[in-house]
């Protein structure tokens, strides 16, 4: 979920006139594909809440996450066929910043849920994280989630549900 994030972050800067690397703490929680839900409850734009600096709910919710949660098949649309580069690039970041560390900054990582934010144990499920180095990854815990995000995150899960249980079957 690393290149959805870094997707997520470059349409606010885009929208907000910043660099994106004055954008943090966007989340993507579940599932890479359409339901997943990327979060701006908890972000900040140069130090300031992104939703207050965005100040349009119905971008956010109308052009902002249907963008993310799509802009792969975009991509693939546009140039008929995907981009390995942007791929390759989330791939590097992840990898340095699990290695290296990512210091106070956000990452979206999906690892087995047990349980966190209401999931359902079991499932690989995107949340945010932060990267210590050297493997070692903290939760980023205890974070408020409104019934908008509740909704969204909610959705990803029972995605990620019935797609785990469609191949229940052809497992040992």
């Amino acid at each position: 979920t690393r290149l959805d994030q870094n997707r997520a972050m470059a349409q606010v800067a885009e929208r907000t006139g910043a660099l994106v690397s004055d954008v943090e703490r966007v989340t993507i929680w579940g599932n890479h594909s359409a339901t997943q839900y990327p979060d701006l409850h908890h972000a900040t734009v140069e130090g300031a809440p992104v939703l207050d600096r965005i100040a349009d709910m119905d971008w956010v919710s109308n052009t902002f996450i249907p963008r993310v949660q799509k802009r792969g098949a975009e991509i693939i649309g546009a140039r008929g066929a995907s981009s390995a580069a942007s791929a390759a690039s989330s791939a590097i970041d992840n990898i340095r910043d699990y290695f290296a560390g990512s210091g106070e900054a956000w990452q979206s990582i999906a690892l087995c849920s047990n349980g966190e934010y209401d999931t359902t144990p079991g499932l690989w499920y995107s949340m945010p994280y932060l990267c210590r180095g050297d493997g070692k990854l903290e939760l980023v815990d205890g974070l408020e989630i409104n019934e908008y995000s509740r909704q969204r995150m909610n959705a990803t899960n029972q995605e990620l549900i019935e797609e785990r249980d469609s191949v229940k079957h052809l497992l040992p």
